[in-house]
């Protein structure tokens, strides 16, 4: 059993006992995931059927790069192997990187909490109501009012516009792999190469395509090794090395980025969390 599980995702919350809880919607139902001690994750259906299972992800820090500096390797060591759910549901991936978009996380995150809790579906569970995002049909029959309401009036256009052509395109979209669905998803209006390459690694749980100058990739590295000669917050070189690191090992880049991703956002069964989300 790994100890470590990656709460990035908004859609996980924390309570007292340290538990975490998380809604998710699959092809098939409604599933209620804890992760708390000592026992790790459980999952549980409780809408619909079990016949599309959640997918976890499990990353172990032995396949980051070889050329990782020793500071960063030897913080990403402690964490050993981490799991994290590749999110079930398409449309709430893209819905989620679309509501990061220019704000900073912890807005993000009230945005889509007040979003699901507002238009979203609500489940009952042993830690409290939890709610899965709006479907595309719920989106699309929002007034403009109702966006301004829980402070999504800037993203409306680019849901509504992601709304329309998940609806359209969503059958072929879900086979394909992480690299396959970046391109497609930037052809919706609104959504750029950030926001299509965050929505295609969470949905698909490979982080080898996820924008690796990303705010928070580049925050926690800076934690975790501080004395390393990171390239400025302005300097797009930082992308280059971080990649540059793994080379043509899209495995290793992948640890690489999960895993420095989930050391600044985790839950763990056998000790305190690095850090809180």
């Amino acid at each position: 059993m790994t100890n470590a599980l990656t709460t990035d995702h908004y859609g996980w919350h924390a309570h007292e006992d340290g538990t975490r809880a998380r809604a998710v919607q699959t092809p098939s139902g409604t599933w209620l995931l804890t992760f708390g001690r000592p026992d790790g994750l459980h999952l549980r259906c409780v809408r619909g059927t079990e016949d599309v299972k959640p997918t976890i992800v499990t990353t172990d820090p032995a396949r980051l790069p070889a050329t990782v500096p020793a500071a960063l390797r030897s913080g990403l060591d402690r964490l050993g192997p981490t799991q994290r759910l590749a999110n079930p549901w398409l449309w709430d991936a893209i819905t989620t990187a679309i509501l990061r978009q220019v704000v900073r996380a912890e807005q993000a995150r009230k945005l889509y909490r007040a979003w699901c809790s507002t238009y979203g579906t609500t489940i009952s569970g042993p830690f409290g109501d939890l709610a899965v995002a709006p479907t595309p049909e719920q989106v699309l029959a929002l007034t403009d009012n109702e966006f301004a309401d829980v402070g999504v009036k800037f993203h409306r256009s680019a849901l509504q516009a992601a709304a329309t052509a998940y609806q359209q395109h969503h059958a072929e979209w879900q086979s394909l792999d992480a690299a396959g669905l970046v391109p497609v998803l930037c052809s919706i209006p609104r959504i750029g190469p950030w926001t299509a390459a965050a929505a295609a690694a969470d949905y698909t749980g490979d982080f080898s395509i996820y924008p690796h100058d990303d705010l928070a990739v580049r925050t926690w590295a800076a934690q975790i090794a501080p004395a390393h000669p990171w390239p400025s917050k302005t300097d797009k070189g930082f992308r280059a090395m971080w990649t540059g690191w793994a080379g043509n090992d899209s495995t290793a880049l992948h640890t690489l980025t999960l895993s420095t991703l989930t050391w600044g956002s985790h839950a763990r069964t056998d000790l305190e969390d690095t850090c809180s989300s």
